[in-house]
């Protein structure tokens, strides 16, 4: 099982990246896919997450509005499109998958890091 992310980076405040992660090994379209990330000296935090099947949503309140979480199930991939980036998204971006039926079923990526800075 892996779950690999990409698309991190420096970039200006104001500025967009889309993250990646492509999973293999198990069943992509069972799991519902999560992005979380954490700042120096905080906990981890829930971002985003989208649901197995149907699609649905959940953001975080303070990116709701700048950022989309997406998945397509043909690619086992799930990106995270973040725009209007602010100094305070600094973090490390983890992806997490955990199975529709058993929560305890979880895999988890090894993050990327992105910084948001002028």
């Amino acid at each position: 099982v892996q779950l690999v992310e990409s698309g991190g980076g420096l970039v200006q405040p104001g500025g967009s990246l889309r993250l990646s992660c492509a999973a293999s090994g198990f069943t992509f379209s069972n799991y519902a896919m999560s992005w979380y990330r954490q700042a120096p000296g905080k906990e981890r935090e829930l971002v985003a997450r989208i649901s197995s099947f149907s699609g649905s949503t959940y953001y975080e309140d303070s990116v709701k509005g700048r950022f989309t979480i997406s998945r397509d199930n043909a690619k086992n991939t799930v990106y995270l499109q973040m725009n209007s980036l602010k100094p305070e998204d600094t973090a490390v971006y983890t992806c997490m998958a955990v199975h529709r039926f058993i929560s305890t079923t979880q895999y988890w990526g090894q993050g990327t890091q992105v910084v948001v800075s002028s």
